[in-house]
């Protein structure tokens, strides 16, 4: 008998950021074929450095991040006897789930509109839980969702979405975001050593491979 390898699944992780308490873990179904990153240099003098700056990094760069995954329930609606949620709801919790990272929490907006009409002068914005988008024991990265676009593209007839591609957005938080302090900006400092420990695997090709003597 042949063993598959076990198969790691992305995900993201809503943390408690006080405690670091995990709080919901959301598994993506499927696993994206590919994923875009994209990273901002932060140059200390901008675009134009003055000669002075032109080598100098004022923080880290601003990475973010772009994929696509696909949420399908027509496997659990052919054993509808094991899979009664997904018979009455379709996929609308998972969306839920993921629709809840950019969204307040309502009991939330009630408590701060009942402070507003007590006459409290300076609400503070709500705090959200902080996300880690999870991609293998290498890559686990405080973030930021900066967008959110789902396509639903299959309903049953009660019109519950059956099948659905969602792209998301992320953008790292760095300690420059959170502060060397806050959890969120442990784990970044984590992943940016595991970054360095990666590269420097791999070690130097020497100068002649490019076809030169020196520099």
């Amino acid at each position: 008998m042949t063993l598959s390898p076990r198969l790691l699944k992305g995900g993201l992780v809503e943390v408690d950021p006080e405690t670091t308490q995990v709080r919901n873990v959301i598994a993506l179904q499927y696993n994206p074929d590919s994923l875009t990153r994209t990273l901002q240099i932060q140059s200390a003098g901008g675009d134009q450095p003055e000669r002075s700056q032109a080598l100098r990094l004022k923080g880290a760069a601003i990475e973010t991040i772009k994929l696509e995954a696909e949420i399908d329930a027509t496997d659990r609606l052919e054993n509808p006897d094991n899979n009664r949620e997904t018979v009455d709801l379709g996929i609308h919790p998972q969306l839920a789930a993921l629709e809840r990272l950019v969204q307040p929490v309502a009991a939330d907006l009630t408590r701060n509109d009942s402070l507003a009409a007590s006459g409290v002068l300076e609400i503070l914005p709500l705090e959200a839980p902080l996300t880690l988008f999870v991609w293998s024991r290498q890559r686990v990265i405080p973030v930021r969702v900066t967008d959110l676009s789902i396509t639903e593209e299959a309903f049953d007839v009660d019109l519950n979405p059956i099948r659905a591609r969602v792209t998301l957005g992320l953008r790292a938080l760095s300690v420059d975001d959170l502060g060397f302090d806050h959890p969120g900006g442990t784990l970044f400092m984590s992943y940016l050593t595991k970054k360095e420990s990666l590269a420097s695997q791999i070690g130097s090709t020497a100068l002649s491979s490019l076809g030169l003597e020196g520099v």
